[in-house]
């Protein structure tokens, strides 16, 4: 039972942060989306304003290694 729990916790770990990093890049994308059409200069920020949400992600699954091991 104890393996389970570990195992759960560790799930819960990466799918809470996976679904607000989609969360927030469906907004910043549809932002970034009418921010382009007006000044497609701002397309490296976009870029960047898209991706530091997959950094919480990354440490979601830092965490839960942390948790397995």
């Amino acid at each position: 039972m104890e393996k389970a729990i570990i195992a759960f916790a560790a799930a819960i770990a990466i799918a809470i942060p996976a679904l607000a990093a989609g969360w927030a890049q469906s907004k910043i994308g549809a932002a970034g989306a009418g921010a382009l059409a007006e000044k497609p200069e701002l397309s490296g920020t976009i870029i960047i304003l898209v991706a530091i949400p997959e950094t919480i992600v990354l440490l979601g699954m830092v965490v839960a290694y942390l948790i397995i091991t």
